[in-house]
């Protein structure tokens, strides 16, 4: 597995939290903490959202962008989720990783100091060069857009 070393400022408020981490041997994204004052929970209630803090500030090299999405046990059995997922984090942004939480559930979800509330998948990126041009080369899809390619079952729309 590659590795790449990414600078992190721990923050005032961040301080006593975990930093980024994988939970398993061949995990993709590192779990991010919510990095609210203990005695201030934050309370989602069904259909609103909120920014919450991590307390990190990241370094991500040029050519990398850190990748923000929800944790899928969060989704499932709350219904909270990222809501521009996946965020993107710019390799020259030096700010602090803020996660915007959604809850779709049917019940106020509270968010707690500490709690493992979104993962970081860090990749690679390029710019790529927009060129304007008179025609496109042809493909079997061509202009057919949304459902185009078929359902499930195979079967063409």
């Amino acid at each position: 597995m590659t590795s790449i070393e990414i600078p992190v400022l721990r923050l005032p408020h961040g301080d006593g939290l975990p930093l980024p981490a994988y939970q398993s041997a061949h995990a993709s994204g590192a779990d991010l903490v919510a990095a609210i004052p203990e005695d201030a929970p934050v309370t989602i209630a069904p259909g609103d959202r909120a920014l919450i803090p991590t307390g990190i500030a990241l370094a991500l090299p040029r050519g990398y962008e850190g990748q923000i999405r929800p944790r899928s046990g969060l989704a499932l059995n709350h219904g909270v989720t990222v809501l521009n997922a996946p965020g993107t984090i710019d390799a020259d942004y030096r700010g602090e990783v803020q996660i915007i939480l959604v809850n779709l559930g049917r019940n106020s979800f509270t968010v707690e100091r500490g709690a493992r509330i979104a993962q970081l998948v860090i990749t690679a990126t390029m710019q790529a060069l927009f060129c304007e041009s008179a025609n496109l080369d042809e493909t079997t899809r061509g202009v057919r857009g949304f459902g185009s390619t078929g359902t499930a079952s195979g079967e063409r729309k």
